[in-house]
């Protein structure tokens, strides 16, 4: 039945592929795409080059695989691009990375391919604007979107009559009563990323940012406000203090959270949302029928806001056939593929309407409240780099280690 329900989305795709190119402009034309680990779905992603080859008979794409996170993959990346290697085309990059890389004059912009920033980036999430577009040129194009939601026991929340909270302050006020009523010394009222990941920079601006505060200016440039930065850090430290956070939180990881909530050690948990799928399908979960989700809760006095991940195509600077891969980054980036990617893949679209697309709602049913939660998000873009000035692959690590010592010593 799936396959069945999948066809009508499949034979739109061949269209918009066909609509996109024609076989005389790709004669004998083989492009190499970057595709990311296997969180990235390259298997969903070679399907959908095979559509676009089978109307596209001249173009034959060949994917490239690789890393399991995205600390490893821009590590592989940027040893590839800083040595202007033609042979891949195209790559798949981090939220994070197209004010880096285009800086860097790795990557091609798009414009004469997709038009201006603000027609290109019309369709999609807001935050694609702002994390897409560097000093008037489309960098990326949107591939498929992640972000940080926050998972909590609803059994739990349930069991001691508390209504979802709508503050920091009203989570660890919700987290102590259930903590002293379980009596259960290991259960941790909220599971957060503090470990030098590039999690670890999305959680110290969870609070920064629900304060009203930016931290990138509209050309990239970190624009930090000290006293609201602090403001946010001292939220988790009394957080620890109050035994709410667990006090290693330095070493906490992303799967680290996803395993302790599974096991039923963690009353709220922020995570990516792949995780929904590993608390509600895994063998090993003891809260399968018991999570909820919601916003991420805000400041006292401030407005929920999250953390917008996901994934990008951007089309090399050093390719040899530019024009011909832009066509398939076009093609990457329809509202046809978003919908594919989320029914058969459950990946989170980049285009608001497909959210409460019925196809979608009716495959994957969290996404239509999950839409609120990803449109209000916002991404901690990286900035620029001068012509000729190289990042490093440990700058990112560097970076999320600075903010853990600042957890660790208060500033």
């Amino acid at each position: 039945m799936k396959r069945l329900k999948l066809l009508p989305a499949l034979a739109l795709i061949a269209g918009l592929a066909v609509s996109i190119g024609t076989t005389s402009a790709y004669a004998q034309t083989t492009l190499r795409v970057f595709s990311g680990g296997a969180n990235q779905r390259p298997d969903l992603m070679r399907k959908l080059f095979d559509q676009y080859q089978a109307a596209n008979p001249g173009v034959k794409i060949e994917i490239e695989t690789g890393g399991a996170t995205s600390e490893l993959q821009r590590q592989y990346l940027s040893t590839v691009l800083n040595a202007k290697d033609s042979a891949i085309d195209i790559y798949m990059i981090d939220i994070v990375n197209p004010a880096q890389y285009f800086g860097a004059g790795w990557l091609e912009p798009l414009n004469a391919y997709v038009g201006s920033p603000a027609d290109a980036m019309k369709p999609y999430l807001p935050v694609y604007l702002q994390s897409n577009v560097v000093d008037g040129k489309v960098a990326a194009m949107p591939g498929f979107a992640d972000a940080m939601f926050m998972y909590y026991r609803k059994d739990l929340l349930e069991k001691y009559k508390i209504a979802e909270p709508k503050t920091w302050d009203e989570l660890a006020a919700a987290s102590k009563k259930i903590q002293a009523g379980e009596g259960n010394p290991n259960l941790q009222g909220l599971s957060i990323q503090g470990a030098p990941i590039e999690g670890a920079v999305c959680t110290f601006l969870l609070p920064y940012w629900s304060q009203g505060k930016e931290f990138n200016d509209a050309s990239g440039k970190l624009t930090l406000d000290k006293a609201a930065a602090v403001k946010g850090l001292n939220q988790w430290l009394s957080m620890v203090d109050a035994g709410v956070i667990k006090r290693n939180v330095a070493e906490v990881k992303t799967p680290d959270t996803v395993n302790e909530f599974k096991a039923g050690q963690v009353i709220f948990a922020i995570n990516w949302g792949f995780a929904w799928d590993r608390f509600r399908m895994d063998k090993d979960s003891t809260v399968q029928g018991k999570v909820g989700v919601m916003p991420l809760p805000a400041m006292a006095g401030g407005k929920s806001a999250t953390c917008v991940g996901g994934w990008q195509w951007a089309v090399s600077a050093f390719s040899k056939n530019k024009a011909e891969a832009a066509k398939l980054v076009k093609f990457m980036a329809t509202p046809a593929t978003s919908k594919f990617l989320a029914v058969e893949g459950s990946l989170l679209p980049t285009i608001q309407s497909v959210y409460v697309d019925a196809d979608v709602v009716k495959s994957v049913p969290r996404f239509k409240d999950a839409a609120n939660v990803v449109i209000a998000g916002r991404a901690a873009r990286c900035p620029g780099l001068r012509a000729g000035q190289r990042r490093g692959p440990d700058d990112d690590e560097r970076r999320a280690r600075a903010h853990q010592e600042a957890r660790r010593g208060r500033g």
